[in-house]
C-alpha cells in the first residue's frame, strides 16, 4: 500500500465539547451532514431510559444498569461517568471508536469535559473542539427556551457549565457559538485543514491553534 493510500485509510479522532446548551448536538449534526470529510458519530452508551423518537443504536446504545457495569468492569469503555448526579451513566464504547478509525472514518466523541480529559489520557492527538455559548447568560436563555429542564436541573447545569468553561483552555480550538452556521463551516475549516496538512505532515497542536 502506498503512502497516499494509508493516509487515506487512517481515521482521526475528534472530541467536541461544551456546556449543556451551547449548541454541540445540532453543531455536530449539521457538521457530519454538511462537511465533506468521512465524519462519523461515536454512539454512547447510557442507562437513561429512552426519550420520545430515540432509537437504539442510532441515538444512545441504551443498556440496563447492570449490563453498563459489566462492560465497565470488562473495561470495555474508553471514558464513562455518572452524569449530572441522576444515577444514570454515559459512556463510550472503545470497540465502536476502534472500528471508525480503522474504516477511514474521523469519529466524533461528543462528551463532556471529563470525558474529553479521560480520553486524551490515552490518545493525546485527538482533535479537540470546545464549544463555547458566549456567556453564561446567553447560556442559561438557551436551557430555559429549551423547556425540558426543570428550575433545579437548569441550575444544576449552570453550575456544571462554570466548572467545564474552566477547562477550555486544555482543548486545540475554541468556536464560539453565536451561530450556528457559521461555527459549523469553522469546525468544518479546521478539520480540512487538519486533512491538508496530514497528507504532507503530522499534524500537532503547534500547527493549528485557533485559541
Amino acid at each position: 500500500m502506498s503512502n497516499d493510500d494509508e493516509q487515506t485509510h487512517s481515521g482521526k479522532l475528534i472530541i467536541i465539547s461544551g456546556p449543556s446548551g451551547s449548541g454541540k448536538s445540532t453543531i455536530v449534526a449539521k457538521l457530519i451532514e454538511t462537511c465533506r470529510l468521512p465524519l462519523q458519530l461515536s454512539v454512547s452508551a447510557t442507562t437513561r431510559p429512552p426519550r420520545p423518537g430515540e432509537i437504539n443504536g442510532k441515538h444512545y446504545w441504551f443498556l440496563t444498569p447492570e449490563e453498563f457495569q459489566m462492560k465497565r468492569v470488562q473495561g470495555e469503555f474508553l471514558e464513562c461517568k455518572e452524569v449530572f448526579g441522576r444515577g444514570f451513566w454515559y459512556g463510550t464504547l472503545k470497540q465502536a471508536v476502534s472500528s471508525g478509525l480503522s474504516g477511514g472514518k474521523w469519529v466524533i466523541l461528543e462528551i463532556d469535559v471529563q470525558g474529553a480529559l479521560a480520553v486524551l489520557d490515552v490518545n493525546p492527538n485527538a482533535i479537540t473542539i470546545f464549544i463555547d455559548p458566549g456567556s453564561m447568560e446567553q447560556l442559561e436563555k438557551r436551557l430555559r427556551d429549551r423547556g425540558t429542564d426543570s428550575q433545579e436541573a437548569i441550575q444544576r447545569r449552570l453550575q456544571v457549565a462554570k466548572e467545564e468553561l474552566g477547562f477550555m483552555h486544555r482543548y486545540r480550538h475554541r468556536i464560539v457559538n453565536d451561530s450556528i452556521e457559521d461555527a459549523v463551516n469553522e469546525a468544518c475549516r479546521l478539520l480540512c485543514e487538519y486533512d491538508s496538512q496530514s497528507k504532507n505532515q503530522p499534524i500537532g497542536q503547534s500547527t493549528l491553534e485557533s485559541n
